[in-house]
């Protein structure tokens, strides 16, 4: 083996020989003494009897005995078994050769393509850019749907939440994202799902083209704390390329599941449950994880795009509503416009962004505004213009949008393998409200 490779193989591990001692075990923790250790240090575990090792973060301090978090199964462990620092820290091997690639969130390739033999070393945990560092949001990040485009525009940098109830149709929405976009690198964060959806996103949602595409994949059978630190690897992956200068789509899956692996871990810590279960440590884990996305002066930005799963389609859920304070802008997918046969159903009038004024025309502002408002008349009396209670010429505005109702709908409408042009879909939206 060439010195290189095993210099980077150890490069960062503690080659000390001193260990600790399991002290207590259960289903969830671990307590272990005999090391001198900090929070989040990457420990591993050894079992005598069965000869295997399984790693661990060290995510609580006691006086004599610290607690560790698996982050695989424990099942075959004891007392007695010897635990050993690992690393301070928990870092990842990045680089350019995740392009392409399917990993876990150790960085370890799960497509069956071959080992990767990253040499750079990043933390997974770590401050998000400083305020005064973030740059300003003035250019605007196409996505290639025509209704974020044209009526909810993004701009480079910003971060948005996809805001849904189950089988509305986000990982469709998510495809047609991760296509449509220009940015140079895209990272894609599918955490707490179900193993059979990883495939089928690739697959169909994708069409099976991962070109300078990152996929990190922590799945709803691996252990909390595996699918807690896939986000954190994955935002680590998207700031090694910002860092280079260039302009990320940052896309994760789901941030529900993500919040539901630390109401266990926190839960399992002592933690008091509030709101639907969740510790307090849930909902103040978001912004370390969502601030780190953003613009920042002399280097590349990541434009973030974070899914939420609102159960019963409740916005009020505690992780929703947290989400939408820590964020530039909300998407919401309606199961309603799901029943009209409208893909994708995002809803326009519940749905905003938070930068869209400060990056588009204001003869493209205009038009967007008249849109939400003609749509907001059909939506206020849908009922009496149905039952036929409606007299034309008593509302020129109502008129109007009576009048284009067809074309509003055949303009948020779009195909799942169809990718919109900005600018197009910009002057459709100007000619459809001046006509």
């Amino acid at each position: 083996m060439p010195l290189n490779s095993i210099k980077n193989r150890i490069k960062g591990q503690n080659l000390s020989p001193t260990f600790g001692t399991i002290s207590e075990i259960n289903a969830t923790m671990v307590l272990a003494k005999g090391l001198k250790v900090s929070i989040g240090d990457t420990v591993c575990m050894i079992s005598k009897d069965m000869g295997t090792s399984t790693m661990g973060m060290v995510t609580e301090l006691k006086e004599g005995s610290f607690a560790i978090s698996p982050f695989s199964f424990i099942e075959g462990y004891c007392i007695g078994d010897e635990v050993f620092l690992k690393q301070n820290g928990m870092k990842i091997n990045v680089g350019p050769e995740l392009l392409g690639r399917v990993v876990d969130p150790f960085m370890e390739p799960i497509d069956g393509k071959g080992p990767l033999n990253c040499s750079t070393q990043y933390p997974i945990i770590k401050a998000p850019i400083r305020a005064m560092a973030r740059g300003m949001i003035d250019e605007k990040f196409s996505v290639g749907v025509k209704t974020i485009d044209s009526l909810l525009s993004c701009g480079k940098g910003q971060k948005l939440g996809i805001f849904a109830g189950s089988g509305v149709g986000k990982s469709t929405l998510m495809g047609m994202i991760v296509r449509g976009s220009q940015a140079p690198i895209k990272v894609v964060a599918l955490i707490g799902e179900r193993g059979r959806e990883v495939p089928e996103f690739i697959q169909k949602n994708l069409g099976g083209d991962l070109t300078n595409t990152v996929i990190i994949v922590a799945t709803s059978d691996d252990s909390a704390l595996m699918r807690k630190y896939g986000a954190f690897s994955a935002m680590s992956v998207a700031e090694y390329f910002k860092d280079q200068g260039q302009d990320i789509l940052f896309m994760m899956d789901s941030v529900t599941r993500f919040a539901m692996a630390q109401r266990e871990i926190g839960l399992a810590l002592g933690e008091p449950p509030t709101s639907k279960g969740y510790p307090p440590s849930s909902l103040s884990l978001l912004p370390q994880l969502m601030e780190r996305a953003g613009k920042e002066e002399g280097k590349g930005s990541i434009t973030a795009f974070f899914t939420i799963l609102v159960e019963g389609d409740d916005m009020n859920d505690p992780i929703a509503d947290q989400s939408r304070s820590i964020l530039d802008g909300h998407i919401v997918l309606s199961r309603e416009l799901t029943d009209f046969g409208i893909y994708p159903p995002i809803h326009i009038l519940n749905s905003a962004s938070r930068v869209m004024n400060d990056i588009i025309s204001a003869e493209h502002f205009e038009a967007a505004r008249k849109f939400r408002r003609l749509y907001t008349l059909l939506k206020e009396n849908e009922v009496l213009i149905r039952i036929g209670a409606y007299s034309t010429g008593n509302d020129k505005e109502l008129d109007e949008a009576i009048a284009k109702k067809g074309k509003m709908e055949e303009f948020i409408s779009q195909g799942s393998s169809f990718i919109s042009d900005f600018n197009e879909s910009a002057q459709q939206l100007i000619e459809l409200m001046d006509t």
